[in-house]
C-alpha cells in the first residue's frame, strides 16, 4: 500500500510542478500584455494597436486563466500534501 501512495505522491509532485510551470507562463503573458498598454516607444505607429476594449478583455481573460490555474495548483498540492502524510503514517 505504501508503494501506491509513494507513486502517486511522486505523480502528484510532477503534477504540482507541471501547474507551477503553467501559472509562470501565463505571468509571462500578463506580463507581455502590461507593457502592450504603456507604450514604450510613442512615435511608432507602423504596427496596428489593439484597442483599449480589447486589451482589457484580454487582461480579463488572463486574469480568470490565472486564477484557474493557481487554483488548480493548489489543489494537486493538497493532494500531494495529504498522499506523503498517508505514506509517513502508513
Amino acid at each position: 500500500m505504501a508503494l501506491v501512495t509513494s507513486a502517486s505522491a511522486e505523480s502528484l509532485a510532477l503534477q504540482a510542478c507541471d501547474d507551477l510551470d503553467s501559472i509562470h507562463m501565463v505571468r509571462r503573458a500578463y506580463a507581455c500584455i502590461e507593457k502592450l498598454i504603456v507604450p514604450q516607444h510613442v512615435n511608432d505607429t507602423d504596427d496596428v494597436y489593439p484597442t483599449c476594449t480589447e486589451l482589457g478583455a484580454l487582461v480579463r481573460l488572463v486574469n480568470e486563466e490565472l486564477q484557474r490555474r493557481i487554483e488548480t495548483a493548489e489543489t494537486t498540492l493538497q493532494s500531494l500534501r495529504a498522499a506523503v502524510g498517508d505514506a509517513q503514517r502508513g
